[in-house]
């Protein structure tokens, strides 16, 4: 494992977001860090969906910004890593985390908190837990309801987190709402950290099927979800995945471009002076 500690780890950036490039051991060493020093951090397990959407929303961006991690879920942020450089990174999704995790857990007796879900879905979710890892001490679990809660809702949910003293609050409210929540929740919630996982807590409870392994290797999860779920889903994947493959390449040809431009000691012109005034046809003489 690394040593990996709080924000000290290489970022790479991704249409303004700061993704980590990390591994899935980093993460949980990292996450264990901050139990023991009772820091208090969230982690946002962020794939495609949630760049796209940060790349419209610049305080969505700030908020995985602010983040003590920003976990690549999802193939595709792996391999951008890994061409510019980022060799050891590696897909961190929000339900092998949970699972890591949770088995950690089991040996520290560190406790956990489900916030979010479905109705019945986060008990459902402990349940399947607590089978496979027996001792594993949930604290509590709440299933808000699909709505903005009222000042004095939200109140008894921040009383009732830190009543049950969790060490780690898994939050399951799908992008961006979680993202937005832990950050807001930030300081109110007493907890060392905040981990939004978003469907895994549907697919850890069993009522969502899981991809095979291969397809998630190949970065081809969407399309088995989409194929699950087509009438619900085919517009946002069409959005995500078509846009972001059209601008993951841009970006990578202009960083190349740029690369080239260093290599041989030479700096490109500013935007200004990069291309002919309208009104000449040819470049000035010197």
């Amino acid at each position: 494992m690394s040593n990996l500690s709080g924000r000290d780890h290489d970022r790479f950036d991704i249409f303004g977001v700061r993704i980590s490039a990390i591994n899935l051991d980093d993460a949980v060493e990292t996450v264990e860090q901050w139990i023991r020093k009772d820091n208090r951090n969230y982690v946002c397990v962020t794939g495609v969906h949630g760049l796209m959407e940060s790349r419209r929303d610049e305080r969505l961006r700030e908020v995985h910004n602010r983040a003590g991690l920003v976990t690549p879920d999802g193939m595709p942020l792996v391999w951008v890593s890994r061409l510019l450089g980022n060799r050891r990174t590696e897909r961190v999704c929000g339900r092998d985390l949970m699972r890591k995790l949770t088995a950690v857990s089991v040996l520290h007796g560190y406790r956990q908190f489900y916030y979010g879900g479905a109705e019945g879905v986060a008990e459902r979710l402990k349940q399947a837990l607590t089978t496979a890892h027996p001792g594993l001490d949930v604290a509590g679990l709440l299933c808000p309801p699909f709505r903005q809660l009222a000042r004095e809702e939200d109140d008894a949910v921040v009383d009732a987190i830190n009543a049950a003293r969790p060490h780690i609050v898994w939050v399951g409210l799908s992008t961006p709402k979680q993202e937005r929540w832990m950050a807001g929740h930030l300081g109110r919630i007493d907890t060392p950290v905040m981990i939004g996982v978003g469907a895994a807590f549907d697919f850890l409870a069993g009522t969502q099927p899981e991809a095979p392994r291969w397809m998630q290797r190949c970065g081809l999860e969407w399309l088995f979800r989409l194929c699950s779920e087509p009438r619900r889903l085919w517009r946002r994947y069409a959005y995500i995945v078509l846009g972001f493959a059209f601008l993951a390449v841009g970006e990578l040809v202009r960083r190349a471009v740029l690369s080239s431009f260093g290599a041989f000691g030479l700096r490109p012109l500013p935007r200004s002076q990069s291309r002919l005034a309208p009104h000449q046809t040819t470049p000035p003489k010197a």
